[in-house]
């Protein structure tokens, strides 16, 4: 009889989050229940929602932003594809213009110590260092995180400062 060992590794990974179309908090709250389903795959942390200028195109709504910790058995592809599937039934659909306005926006920012430079998944996050709606809310929730490359989460969210950006009340 062979036994297999079950890898019980938990993984901690960080999920940004963001929504500009048909109630962006709403769907933040929502997007963060489906989340919570995902299959081996805990969150343990969970930012303030925050209101941000588009990054892209100025004619569409405002943002609302947060980041999530979560643990997870789950690699990084298939933690994305659980993402990705959720914005599917969130009913996400290919912005018509880059940065345009979406209903849902799930990226993994950080997954452990993996790294990947494929077509599908790029991690560590590339520009997430550049970003104060995603450095402030994770610096929020593990401002000790290291950010490779840059530092702490709560220096590099320092340096970018909070200029377009504002916790929602």
């Amino acid at each position: 009889m062979t036994m297999f060992a079950l890898d019980e590794t938990w993984t901690p990974a960080y999920i940004a989050l963001g929504s500009n179309l048909n109630n962006p908090a709403g769907q933040i709250v929502q997007a963060i229940e489906h989340i919570k389903q995902i299959r081996d795959t805990r969150i343990i942390a969970q930012s303030s929602l925050y209101k941000s200028v588009p990054l892209g195109p100025q004619d569409q709504p405002e943002f609302v932003n947060a980041v999530i910790g979560v643990l997870t058995r789950l690699d990084a592809i298939s933690l994305l594809a659980e993402l990705q599937a959720i914005e599917k039934k969130m009913g996400r659909v290919p912005p018509a213009q880059r940065w345009g306005a979406r209903v849902i926006d799930l990226d993994i920012l950080l997954h452990g110590e993996s790294r990947s430079n494929s077509a599908e998944l790029l991690l560590p996050h590339p520009e997430m260092h550049k970003r104060n709606f995603v450095m402030i809310p994770l610096a929020e929730i593990a401002p000790a995180l290291g950010i490779p490359a840059h530092g702490t989460a709560s220096r590099v969210a320092e340096k970018l400062g909070s200029v377009g950006l504002r916790k929602r009340a």
